[in-house]
């Protein structure tokens, strides 16, 4: 089969179907966005992010307090090793790596890193 210089990356080899769907949905202009990821120490890379911005209600005794938060899923094969103070430019916005990145997907395919306007 003639791939003729286009080979979408859904459909490139994979070891899973997950990894496989994470390449799709990345690539995906919908789900994701370019982003550059700058280390505290090291060169700016270009990435592709998905943005999610849940509501945390933190409860304190009988007070209940409303937090923003901002999360940003990074595929693992982009980034190796994320760090808390690492930054991320965003849409124009920047943002600083706050807390230790976590894979909380079973396969450990995707970062999941939580940020705070620089």
């Amino acid at each position: 089969m003639s791939r003729g210089g286009f080979w979408p990356p859904f459909l490139l080899p994979m070891t899973n179907a997950f990894e496989q769907a994470m390449v799709g949905i990345f690539a995906d202009p919908n789900m994701a966005q370019l982003a550059i990821y700058t280390p505290a120490t090291g060169e700016p890379k270009s990435v592709r992010v998905i943005a999610r911005r849940p509501d945390e209600v933190i409860g304190f005794g009988e007070t209940r307090i409303h937090a923003e938060t901002t999360l940003f899923d990074v595929k693992t094969s982009d980034l190796s090793d994320p760090r808390p103070g690492d930054c991320l430019n965003v849409g124009g916005a920047d943002y600083v790596i706050q807390g230790e990145p976590e894979r909380r997907d079973p396969d450990r395919l995707v970062w999941t890193l939580d940020v705070r306007p620089a």
